[in-house]
């Protein structure tokens, strides 16, 4: 239905424009209406942002992007084909046969009503963080779990990250559920840096996963697109100031364990399907190959607790923890010995008559970032 009302619309403009300049008058008031652009399509076309060729209508000739008009435009235009027909968008505003008018609105960015790197995401310490659903009460949205708690409250920041930068979740407008931190607008600068465009956001004021291990003061306001796009994606944040301190790589370790190099993954600090069923705190950075490889595969990632930019977001509130008393053997060891916390922090044997029992060292090991209690727990 569609392709034949477009080629009922591009036969009846061709006829009426057949017809019309035929008439030398009425051919010159349309040349004195439409006098030529003073910005050419080659400079328009580095300036916008045409997105990919994933809509329905891509590659059939026609403009079906509704930010463009002109008569390479498709006669019906819909916001969800925004930012998805490239190719012949980018062809027609080549051609001078559309221009952009930005008229279109994105869904995501009606859905987003502050900017993500203004929001205060918190931790992934909920129960049910990292399961897909944001679980943190002051959002809601199609991706929101059906039942939200105020223990949840900035607990669920990957997953509820993730859906506000899709444009599932939104930030409720209320003075106790809003977090946002108030920040001013950031300026990414520019391009000129050696590593723009390369991926990686190379600017020293942000960190992040998506953030080049390697920082220079000289790159700072130099990779604007990159550290665009990252803290869009939710995986970079804004600093501030001048210079960060940057995250560490995390360590690997190396291949030392008696299980290396079998096809799974038997360090502790990983978990997925790719991931031993035993694993031995003894093994701990010592299957670097395997868990590596298993990790640029999908199938295991590194738990949050051991992720140097776990320990980079210290200090954690630890008021809504529980952390008992301080009367086990072990207190005082600058260790967690109570078996409800997992991590880098935590002592290697774990006993259960240690539970709540050791509560000065897991609570200062909590707010460094080195624990986080255990979902099973």
């Amino acid at each position: 239905m569609k392709a034949m009302q477009r080629i009922l619309g591009g036969g009846a403009l061709v006829a009426a424009l057949a017809i019309a300049l035929s008439t030398p008058s009425l051919a010159q008031k349309l040349d004195n209406k439409n006098p030529p652009a003073t910005t050419s399509a080659a400079a328009l076309a580095s300036d916008v942002d045409f997105g990919d060729d994933t809509g329905h209508w891509a590659n059939d000739g026609e403009c079906d992007d509704p930010r463009f008009s002109g008569t390479g435009s498709a006669v019906e235009l819909e916001d969800a084909d925004i930012r998805k027909d490239a190719t012949d968008c980018r062809a027609a505003v080549a051609a001078g046969t559309v221009t952009f008018t930005e008229t279109g609105t994105s869904p995501t960015a009606i859905a987003i009503a502050s900017p993500i790197e203004a929001i205060d995401f918190g931790d992934d310490s909920s129960q049910w963080a990292r399961d897909g659903e944001c679980d943190d009460p002051r959002f809601s949205g199609t991706a929101s779990a059906d039942e939200l708690v105020d223990t949840d409250m900035s607990k669920d920041a990957t997953d509820c990250r993730a859906a506000y930068a899709a444009g599932t979740v939104t930030l409720a407008d209320s003075e106790i559920n809003t977090t946002v931190a108030d920040v001013p607008a950031v300026d990414y600068g520019d391009d000129t840096s050696e590593w723009a465009k390369d991926g990686e956001c190379d600017d020293p004021r942000f960190s992040g996963t998506a953030v080049a291990d390697e920082l220079l003061d000289a790159d700072l306001g130099h990779d604007a697109t990159d550290c665009r796009a990252a803290v869009g994606a939710g995986t970079a944040t804004y600093n501030g100031g001048s210079t960060v301190t940057r995250v560490a790589a995390f360590d690997y370790g190396g291949d030392w364990s008696k299980w290396a190099n079998d096809g799974e993954c038997d360090d502790l600090r990983f978990e997925g399907e790719g991931a031993d069923k035993k694993l031995l705190s003894e093994d701990m950075a010592g299957d670097a190959t395997d868990c590596k490889a298993l990790e640029f595969a999908g199938k295991v990632t590194i738990r949050t607790v051991y992720t140097p930019q776990h320990a980079a977001g210290a200090p954690y509130d630890s008021s809504a923890v529980d952390f008992g008393d301080n009367t086990s053997s072990y207190a005082d060891d600058d260790q967690c010995d109570d078996p409800r916390f997992e991590g880098p922090g935590a002592a290697a044997t774990l006993l259960d008559s240690d539970l709540s029992h050791d509560s000065a060292d897991c609570k200062a090991a909590f707010e460094a970032g080195t624990i986080v209690m255990r979902q099973d727990a």
